[in-house]
């Protein structure tokens, strides 16, 4: 469809001899055509300017969108000086053409702003080369391999994002990659690189006979009042390292490397990804956004009364960077943990944001909507005379020009429609950026007052930015607590979550943002202290709850092992990245996993059974993720595996996948050197060292402390021979130490073994070989006639060794966990079978006649009623459970997950049940043990 065929609104002639003047220069037009050529010669000196000087060119360029790469074509042979004259012809007609475009409506908003953005890359990018050819030329520069002498420019803001406004600047940042010259010619290089640079920037701004290609500005630079106009990337690397404030990250979204050496322009915004994406959510980013936008109404006197006439379309209120910020802020808060959120337009940004959850559908929509209404006034405005202005007229007849190009002819109706407008958007914005003032508090008893007053001793408290915060979020959280069944409860445990904070001022944004964090942490404070502990710990997992997905079915073992693995990679190979870094993303996604699992079954969404799988299912995917990635770091240094590799066996609760929130995983590396003396690496070591010192490295990578914290306690005392024994068995003596040598509660702790992670070539197939070893042993060992009586001595010196623990001890003791534990064992070892689990495990022994089938079943309903006493109680405290310590809230949760009516019932039940359970493994044991 042709040009005149497309256009959809007219602009209404001001100057109506203006128009017929510049109309004459265009005979025999199409009406449309007509009316819209002489509608923005009407209402434009400066368009009318344009026709008259392009009235040849313009009719057989209508009909071609590629105007830029038509009019730019072999610019790359002219001299420096011929270069600039041709720029500004480019110019001149490009923005002749998409003027009209905007005018009649014929390209939308993303082709005018598009049109003038690839202008402006294509005018930077011919002019840094055209300067480094001559400072090459002139012996200035040293030669180097990198395109265009490894300079390059990104693009900012709206050029970045590909918005540039009709009469728009160019915020450029010129970096240059100091590594593609020697050490010794670095200095040289920045020299002759600066002078390019002044010099693109001159002959690209300079106003000519011929005009002007395109007002450039490069003070969006690191520490721009000292440094030069182009510097070394290491430098803006370390700038932004050590100093980079917020409203550089916010400029950092819309960045795009632009011109130049276009690859190391991309790499560097790979490594700097992180200074503007934060891997937490960043919520105190919207703090910094309110004072950036007072300050610029403060500095620009924009702060009054909303009137249309003079008003700035882009700072003034409800403008065009109040929609900016908004959407910036929001993506700056979240796009650290999802990158669909890294638009660079604003368009983009909002219609993520909404496909996200962050902001509502329908405010997406109307923003979106005046977004671009306020983009089309502001092209008008610059239209006029080509100025870089984004204020309306002061005088009546100015306001009624702008609407006139609006095609409305009624600039009063056209007015009020534009103030509902402004309103509407800072309406939409505002609420967002300045929070209401403190509320009033509820009435607290002087008891309560007491623990509220040591509050600012506290570090989380010690900024005047924290304290500022948390006087607007501390009266909701007050009257929510106050609203709980339980309010003095779940002060004081929210008192202690308190001083165990590092920090405040990013958790307290977290909750000023989203009121929902508020009612989950009042809901933990109220029931369950240790959750509260595992929180204040780890309050980064908080970003968890806001990701979308925290309340989602659950993803099951291969969906996690999937993400682990993904997030381990991303480390790895991403800016900044590394073998320390997987080791902190391990720690904080197990963190938020872990959070999930404990707030799901807090708030009745899952059960301790299915808690138990989840808990196994996080331990799983973090080993199975991360004991390949510690191997492979490994290797670098002493070569890959040696034979078949190394598999890592769940022992205990982590074989039978009943993990508990406060539970250590009991593990056990077995090994197949398949006849390999040593590795082949830097530095070789032999087999057994080599995989002696592959399992430290990877209890390390899992028990210890980083900055992110720990990932899991790991006890290796289930291994052949114990402490005494090497941390790692070759698979040979595993087999020999465990048909010979292995005492019978070694037998039946491997009732539980199952793989759960393995390193190196062969590694899995050793795995299946592992499992056959196991079913082997089993049925082997367990007709020995010592299991029953050797079960027997075991039980008494476990009774003697660890007396009750409490009045609520549900693991240790006659009839409790441990016990039912080994007898259901003792069955799956007798009976060899390979259930793992105490329950399949009982089936086991039922089917092969060792225990009556009523038996097996009472002592399972007594086992799954212990076990949520215990899991549940694991979850509320890590001490041994008191019902005084854990408070009415954490109670009711007890009495939930047990099906008691009342602590004197759960009581009673744990008394009956243990001594029943007791009796029935006693009558399964041979009668001299008795």
């Amino acid at each position: 469809m042709d040009f005149a065929a497309r256009i959809t609104r007219r602009p209404i002639a001001a100057d109506p001899d203006r128009a017929r003047h510049v109309l004459a220069l265009f005979p025999s037009q199409d009406p449309a055509l007509s009316d819209l050529i002489g509608g923005a010669a009407g209402c434009s000196p400066y368009l009318a300017g344009l026709l008259a000087k392009e009235a040849d060119w313009l009719p057989g360029a209508l009909n071609h969108d590629d105007v830029v790469a038509r009019e730019t074509a072999g610019f790359e042979d002219l001299s420096a000086d011929d270069l600039a004259v041709a720029l500004r012809r480019a110019k001149r007609r490009v923005a002749l053409l998409t003027a009209l475009a905007d005018l009649g409506g014929v390209w939308p908003l993303e082709q005018v702003t598009g049109t003038l953005s690839d202008l402006a890359d294509r005018a930077v990018d011919l002019a840094l080369r055209v300067q480094v050819a001559q400072e090459r030329r002139r012996g200035k520069l040293p030669e180097t391999a990198a395109d265009a002498g490894g300079i390059f420019a990104l693009a900012m803001g709206k050029g970045g994002a590909r918005e540039l406004n009709y009469s728009s600047d160019i915020d450029l940042i010129v970096l240059f990659n100091e590594a593609a010259y020697a050490e010794a010619d670095q200095q040289e290089a920045r020299a002759a690189l600066i002078r390019a640079t002044r010099k693109m920037a001159t002959m690209l701004s300079d106003v000519t006979e011929h005009g002007y290609v395109f007002r450039t500005d490069l003070r969006l630079r690191p520490d721009a009042a000292v440094t030069p106009v182009c510097i070394s990337t290491a430098a803006a690397l370390a700038y932004y390292e050590a100093e980079g404030r917020t409203w550089e990250r916010a400029a950092f979204i819309k960045a795009r490397a632009a011109a130049g050496d276009i690859a190391a322009g991309e790499r560097f915004l790979c490594e700097l990804r992180p200074f503007v994406w934060r891997k937490h959510l960043d919520f105190a980013a919207i703090q910094d956004a309110h004072d950036m936008r007072l300050r610029i109404r403060d500095h620009k006197g924009l702060g009054g009364r909303l009137e249309i006439p003079g008003h700035n379309m882009k700072l003034g209120r409800g403008g065009i960077r109040e929609i900016e910020f908004f959407t910036q802020t929001r993506q700056l808060i979240a796009g650290g943990r999802d990158r669909g959120l890294r638009q660079r337009d604003t368009v983009g940004g909002l219609t993520a944001l909404a496909d996200k959850g962050w902001i509502p559908a329908e405010v997406a929509r109307q923003l979106t909507d005046h977004y671009r209404e306020h983009r089309d006034i502001e092209h008008r405005i610059q239209m006029v005379n080509d100025a870089q202005t984004h204020c309306l007229p002061r005088d009546p007849a100015g306001v009624a020009l702008i609407a006139a190009m609006m095609g409305d002819a009624d600039a009063d109706a056209w007015s009020a429609r534009l103030r509902a407008r402004l309103d509407d958007v800072h309406d939409l914005t505002e609420s967002f950026f300045a929070p209401a003032e403190t509320a009033a508090r509820p009435a607290i008893s002087a008891e309560s007052q007491a623990i509220i007053d040591r509050w600012q001793t506290y570090p989380a408290l010690r900024s005047a930015r924290a304290q500022q915060i948390f006087r607007r979020v501390e009266p909701e959280l007050l009257s929510r607590m106050a609203r709980t069944g339980h309010p003095n409860e779940a002060l004081s445990r929210f008192d202690a979550f308190l001083s165990a904070l590092p920090a405040g001022v990013q958790i307290f944004s977290l909750f000023e943002a989203n009121p929902q964090l508020v009612d989950l942490l009042v809901d933990i404070c109220g029931s369950a202290p240790g959750l509260a502990a595992y929180l204040a710990r780890h309050s980064a997992v908080l970003d968890a709850v806001l990701g979308g997905s925290f309340f989602s079915p659950w993803p099951g073992a291969q969906g996690l092992r999937a993400d682990a693995d993904r997030l381990l990679q991303s480390a790895l190979t991403g800016p900044g990245g590394g073998y320390e870094a997987a080791l902190d993303n391990a720690r904080r996604w197990a963190h938020e996993w872990h959070f999930r699992v404990g707030v799901h079954h807090l708030r009745g969404l899952i059960d301790a059974d299915e808690a138990a799988v989840q808990y196994a299912d996080i331990a799983d995917a973090c080993l199975g993720a991360l004991f390949p990635v510690t191997a492979a770091d490994f290797a670098r240094k002493h070569g890959a595996p040696p034979g078949r590799g190394a598999v890592v066996l769940g022992m205990g609760s982590l074989g039978a996948r009943t993990l508990n929130a406060g539970s250590d995983l009991d593990l056990i590396v077995i090994y197949d050197a398949a006849g390999a003396e040593s590795s082949d690496g830097p530095r070789p070591l032999a087999a057994r060292p080599y995989y002696a010192r592959l399992t430290q490295a990877m209890i390390t990578a899992v028990s210890a402390p980083t900055a992110e914290g720990r990932l899991y306690e790991v006890d290796m005392r289930l291994r052949p021979s114990g402490r005494q024994g090497p941390v790692a068995t070759a698979i040979q003596s595993f087999e020999s130490y465990q048909m010979t040598e292995a005492w019978t509660w070694e037998h039946l702790a491997l009732t539980r073994a199952r793989v759960a992670a393995w390193a190196g070539d062969g590694a899995e197939g050793l795995a299946h070989d592992v499992e056959a070893l196991r079913l082997e042993v089993l049925r082997s060992r367990g007709r020995d006639p010592r299991v029953m009586p050797d079960l027997a001595d075991m039980r008494e010196r476990i009774f003697a060794a660890r007396p009750l623990d409490g009045a609520w001890e549900a693991k240790v003791g006659p009839g409790r966990l441990q016990d039912i534990d080994l007898l259901a064992q003792s069955l799956a070892l007798r009976a060899g079978d390979p259930a793992r689990g105490t329950l399949a495990q009982l089936r086991a022994g039922r089917r092969a006649g060792l225990i009556a089938a009523a038996d097996a079943d009472r002592l399972g309903s007594i086992w799954r009623f212990l076990w949520r006493l215990h899991a549940s109680g694991r979850l509320l405290t890590a001490k041994p459970l008191d019902m005084e310590e854990i408070g009415l809230g954490g109670q009711e949760f007890l009495l939930r997950e047990s099906g008691a009516t009342g602590v004197d019932d759960l009581a009673r039940r744990l008394r009956d049940r243990c001594t029943e359970a007791a009796s029935l493994i006693d009558a399964a044991l041979p009668v001299e043990a008795g």
